[in-house]
């Protein structure tokens, strides 16, 4: 069997797997945000379930569907999942204020465990390290960076766990680098909020080099597609320059609406009570959707 089409017949088993985890996530989400429901609607409220379940599925679609072996095939293929994993998916997943629904959707047994499982200091000296804004940063570009090092682009394209690997790392990269930026319950703002705007500029620079040498170079970055059967028409460095300007296409778009976001939370009047005092807002990416 030719080395793509194997690779291809391996990856639906693997397809079926992930459809099963989304799922079941899907579902824990579900039935924590009903047993929310009668409390306080407005604890989740619905446009939340719907980012949560709307980033699910584009991290469905970007692991098991068709479009999870395109990039055997095809360098834009590779730059959707790329851009579904770590710019699309994980900023709706966080808006949909995922702990708690997902901590009530649990086994009522369970859920005591977990919360104190939470209080226990080496993890909470963990989830500081990956909280930090400037850990996500750097953690995200060097995945960016590191997954387009031809050699490493190379053995996730030759291997199907370190393909799966690559995978994880871009969508767990994605996650926390948008944590600061949404800021969902119960994380707490390490940086001042004006900060998240330069976080967000400086975030884009990696993106428009590897963007710019994609787009601008004579030279085929990645030859391993020139075997590559099927370029939906395209030649191999019209592949390659339609991947580096989708790139810097939907980064650009997405974080500059994520930054005009923050800059109006920050441009906006503090809200009052019904009495007049002004109100404390914590101002969360979220509030301005």
């Amino acid at each position: 069997m030719p080395p793509l089409m194997h690779a291809e017949s391996e990856s639906w088993g693997l397809m079926v797997s992930l459809t099963l985890l989304m799922v079941c996530a899907a579902a824990l989400y579900l039935r924590g945000w009903l047993q929310l429901r009668p409390a306080s609607p407005n604890i989740v409220p619905t446009w939340r379930a719907v980012c949560f379940l709307l980033g699910l599925l584009l991290t469905w679609i970007a692991v098991a569907t068709p479009i999870a072996v395109s990039d055997l095939r095809m360098l834009t293929g590779h730059m959707v999942q790329h851009l579904l994993l770590m710019t699309f998916a994980p900023p709706l997943i966080w808006l949909g204020a995922p702990v708690m629904p997902l901590l009530y959707g649990l086994p009522q047994r369970y859920i005591n465990p977990v919360i104190q499982s939470a209080d226990w200091s080496p993890a909470q000296g963990l989830g500081t390290v990956l909280g930090s804004p400037a850990f996500a940063w750097l953690a995200a570009a060097a995945a960016l960076v590191a997954w387009h090092v031809p050699a490493l682009f190379r053995l996730g394209m030759e291997s199907q766990g370190w393909h799966l690997f690559e995978h994880a790392t871009f969508f767990v990269t994605g996650m926390l680098f948008w944590w600061p930026v949404v800021q969902p319950w119960p994380s707490v703002a390490r940086w001042p909020r004006w900060t998240m705007i330069l976080y967000l500029f400086f975030a884009t620079l990696p993106c428009d080099v590897l963007s710019a040498l994609l787009v601008f170079s004579d030279r085929i970055a990645y030859p391993m597609y020139l075997r590559m059967p099927g370029h939906a028409g395209l030649s191999v460095i019209e592949d390659q320059q339609c991947a580096g300007a989708l790139m810097w296409t939907c980064v650009t778009v997405v974080f500059l609406i994520a930054a005009t976001i923050v800059a109006m939370q920050l441009l906006s009047p503090r809200r009052s009570h019904g009495d007049g005092t002004p109100r404390q807002e914590n101002p969360r990416f979220a509030e301005a959707i």
